[in-house]
């Protein structure tokens, strides 16, 4: 992989004189290096948003909408390269990141059927003569922000949901999965979407996020990430009256009542908790369980944990990779030590794993109380927490006691229980006896401190439009 910023249509070294080293988390080794983006290339990289905006907004849908056709065609062609890439990166097992370019695809297939259905609305007018229409116009160039946990999906989502709209994009990925935002870019380039468009800094992102949310040209941003960096980001954004979407951190519930079939919900459960090592954030994490069937489902939880397959994410029997890298690893030891001086118990896990990579073994915490760390603090990372609840009231205001509202998911059989916890669930995304929390379809959005506005679905591309309202009478 050659490591560049790709700004105006070229790949190109930055400019600031200092260098990113990205590591292979599954064995530490070094995958490669790249100078970081100087000031000068980022006002570059705007510059030639807002340059390419003149053109790409009067571009009909029609040809928008091809365009992004033929990004999705690529990236199925690419989709090998593409998965190795987030597996090297990432340290996702291949077969999940087999999964997320499929989603990833479908993003720009989905935006570019939707291009072609931006409508307007006319209005019913009070006198004759005179025309009232509402019309959606691009925001303009768009600031984006994605993070490392998702490198093909969450870029994916941003420009393709831009795109469509009309809008241009400098994008800040993360700088630890750079090569597959870079993929991305190939693709786009030759997809023969015009240069500036896209374009795609990394480096200081402190630096980067403060010049990006302060410059004139820029109209929006979107970013996905820590709820802290995402309220301060939010700030700057509300400073310059631009518009921003936050999608921001979650410590998702999952309520399960007595009448599952306990065998069924406990695989899912496994299998949904430990995909990409608990580093998602709609990842479920709390588990709310009735008492009736604790004993049964935890029993069988840390079973299912301790017999979970951690290791090399390209060997096909692996079922967990490891953590992305060193911060990640200090800050879920952290938590299990937290809960392990406070005398919780630990089911399964618990412990690093001895061997180069930054692994640690899947984990269950037992009744861990509303006072202990991991129970307050998003775990990011392979820790399950399950306690039992005694009636249907408790659970739900557990699952609301967080600041966060991101995703939640509950497991019953009585339609009673579903229409409650859909309607009083406090979360952007409830799923009710299912695990997948976002779509390219739907939109995908958090209460509370887990962000602000909507990606994905047709509330997401409307948030890069715009309305004005035309009010046209005959000449005099």
């Amino acid at each position: 992989m050659n490591y560049a910023q790709f700004i105006a249509g070229q790949f190109r070294q930055g400019a600031s004189g200092k260098y990113i080293h990205i590591f292979n988390p599954a064995n530490g080794q070094p995958l490669g290096e790249y100078a970081c983006a100087s000031e000068a290339d980022v006002e570059q990289a705007i510059s030639a948003a807002a340059d390419a905006f003149r053109s790409w907004r009067v571009r009909s849908p029609l040809e928008r909408s091809s365009l992004l056709r033929r990004v999705a065609e690529l990236m199925k062609e690419r989709e090998e390269a593409f998965a190795r890439q987030i597996s090297l990166e990432l340290g996702k097992p291949i077969a999940e990141s087999r999964k997320e370019v499929a989603t990833a695809w479908e993003m720009f297939e989905w935006s570019a059927e939707e291009a072609r259905r931006l409508y307007g609305r006319v209005i019913p007018a009070r006198t004759r003569g005179t025309t009232q229409t509402m019309l959606l116009e691009p925001m303009g160039p768009v600031a984006a922000f994605a993070g490392w946990n998702a490198p093909a999906i969450t870029p994916a989502r941003k420009i393709s949901g831009a795109l469509a709209a009309g809008c241009t994009v400098v994008l800040k990925p993360s700088e630890e999965t750079a090569g597959v935002a870079l993929l991305l870019a190939q693709a786009i380039q030759d997809a023969g979407i015009p240069d500036g468009v896209v374009n795609m800094v990394f480096g200081d992102a402190a630096e980067i996020a403060g010049q990006l949310c302060g410059s004139p040209k820029i109209a929006m941003l979107t970013f996905t990430g820590a709820t802290a960096v995402g309220k301060t980001l939010g700030a700057k954004a509300a400073s310059t009256l631009k518009r921003a979407t936050l999608e921001l951190g979650g410590h998702a519930p999952v309520i399960v009542t007595a009448d599952v079939d306990v065998d069924r919900v406990v695989k899912a459960a496994v299998a949904t908790k430990f995909r990409n090592s608990g580093q998602f954030c709609v990842c479920p994490t709390r588990f709310l369980i009735d008492e009736r069937i604790f004993a049964r489902f935890s029993a069988q939880f840390a079973s299912a944990a301790q017999a979970w397959r951690v290791g090399d994410p390209f060997d096909p029997a692996t079922q967990m990779g490891p953590l992305k890298n060193q911060r990640r690893l200090d800050a879920v030891e952290r938590l299990v030590d937290d809960a392990r001086g406070r005398g919780l118990e630990i089911a399964a896990g618990g412990q690093r794993i001895d061997a180069p990579g930054f692994y640690y073994r899947p984990t269950v915490i037992l009744q861990p109380g509303a006072d202990s760390d991991v129970s307050n603090i998003e775990p990011f990372g392979p820790i399950a927490l399950l306690s039992a609840f005694t009636d249907l009231d408790a659970a739900i205001a557990e699952a609301n006691r967080l600041p966060f509202g991101l995703a939640a998911y509950g497991f019953t059989n009585h339609l009673g229980t579903a229409d409650r916890l859909a309607h009083e669930i406090e979360a952007g995304a409830v799923c009710i006896n299912e695990w997948q929390a976002s779509l390219p379809e739907t939109p995908f959005g958090g209460y509370k401190d887990s962000g602000l506005g909507s990606e994905g679905g047709i509330e997401g591309l409307r948030e890069f439009l715009r309305v004005k309202c035309v009010r046209q009478s005959a000449g005099t």
